[in-house]
């Protein structure tokens, strides 16, 4: 690849997690202290990422794949999320706050997929050169939560600035877009049927009984998912871990850590022992949230619970847009990681997302929250889709390996 080219791209990784990493670990905790929400509307906060989520196939699978650029969609898209971005650093109740987020997510999520799109069709091997380009995702995701940390914004109660930083880093993603590699639409010039316009062209995958099983478990794993990114904040600040936000960084540098070292776990563990290993370290993860505490000899739990993310999300998710992209035929790559972010951050975080605010309300005290017995539960959820995943999931001998 030359070096203009992986410049590009991996700048456009950057600052496309930077943007979420900047405002959506510490939301929860926001809404909570400074907007006064309760649990159950933190669940619909978040949910508004599903929402966008499930929009996001028809955009990308459509829009990218027959008519525009997706380097320009994905411009258009970050210049007006920057604008939204604004609006919603000014609300001051959740019933204002809810409406911009929710239309903030709608035009987010399919940058997600189409980010994917431009570096895919861009690479010769996915399963050696995309991790490289990844990684970049995961720096910008640390970069983030680093700064939130050294500015001590949780501390100083001042979790409103995430917005505008991620405003400001909105508008410069969507100017540098204008000038990524020209991704050309794949099926530009084809005949439009009813297939297109409802974006059955990747479901079409779905007939494969080995890619139905992938895409359920990706929708079933996203409900022990969603408990993290909505909860975890709240609770490391709940039981007095400092300066939460940027410790939970930890978990974006083991995921760099594995994302470099992703060919070489590909060349010997494959497809199905990847995904199985990915959605083992989330029980595990939960399950040593459970014992941990801030002041006592089991911090360390905390800790290695956080490390694990890197085996959580690399093993499972970056794996699985690997697959999809390798399932996944030339003429509808875009609507393919449409469609897998549709069965992750869209059905399965939207119920994820839903049941962890219903649980998390259940179990809350005067004081606090019964944190030990909410992780166990997506402990239960996550150990049990390994089990059945791994009955029912065929190790694919052409993509197995690279």
């Amino acid at each position: 690849m030359k070096p203009l080219l992986r410049l590009q791209l991996s700048s456009m990784m950057f600052l496309e997690f930077f943007i979420w990493g900047a405002w959506f670990v510490t939301m929860g905790t926001y809404l909570t202290k400074s907007l006064g929400a309760t649990d159950a509307e933190n669940g619909m906060a978040y949910g508004t990422q599903s929402l966008g989520a499930i929009i996001a196939p028809f955009i990308v699978g459509l829009i990218a794949d027959r008519f525009f650029s997706a380097q320009r969609i994905m411009a258009v898209l970050h210049l007006a999320g920057g604008g939204l971005m604004y609006f919603i650093s000014k609300q001051s109740d959740f019933v204002s706050f809810y409406p911009y987020l929710l239309a903030y997510m709608v035009l987010f999520m399919p940058t997600l997929a189409l980010a994917n799109s431009v570096s895919f069709r861009q690479l010769t091997n996915s399963e050696k050169e995309f991790s490289s380009l990844r990684v970049w995702g995961t720096i910008g995701w640390i970069a983030a939560g680093l700064t939130i940390g050294w500015l001590s914004w949780e501390k100083n109660n001042s979790l409103v600035n995430t917005f505008q930083l991620a405003s400001v880093t909105s508008f410069a993603l969507g100017l540098l877009c204008f000038f990524l590699p020209d991704t050309p639409p794949a099926s530009k010039g084809k005949k439009i049927d009813i297939d297109a316009i409802l974006g059955t062209d990747a479901l079409s995958l779905l007939k494969d009984k080995n890619f139905l099983i992938f895409f359920v478990s990706s929708m079933l794993i996203c409900i022990p998912l969603a408990f993290y990114y909505q909860e975890a904040n709240k609770f490391l600040n709940e039981i007095n871990l400092s300066n939460a936000a940027a410790k939970m960084t930890l978990g974006q540098a083991s995921e760099t850590l594995f994302m470099i070292l992703m060919p070489f776990f590909f060349s010997r563990f494959g497809i199905k022992k990847m995904l199985l290993i990915g959605m083992g370290a989330w029980a595990l993860r939960y399950f040593l949230f459970s014992f941990g505490d801030a002041t006592d000899s089991t911090v360390s739990f905390l800790y290695l619970g956080i490390l694990l993310h890197g085996i959580c999300y690399d093993f499972f998710f970056v794996t699985g847009q690997i697959y999809t992209d390798k399932r996944a035929g030339e003429e509808y790559k875009s609507a393919a990681q449409g469609l897998i972010t549709l069965a992750t951050y869209g059905v399965g975080m939207f119920v994820g997302f839903w049941v962890a605010g219903q649980i998390v309300g259940n179990y809350k005290t005067e004081a606090s929250h019964n944190w030990q017995t909410i992780w166990m539960i997506p402990t239960a959820i996550a150990a049990a889709l390994v089990v059945l995943f791994s009955l029912f999931f065929k190790e694919d001998t052409a993509s197995a390996r690279s």
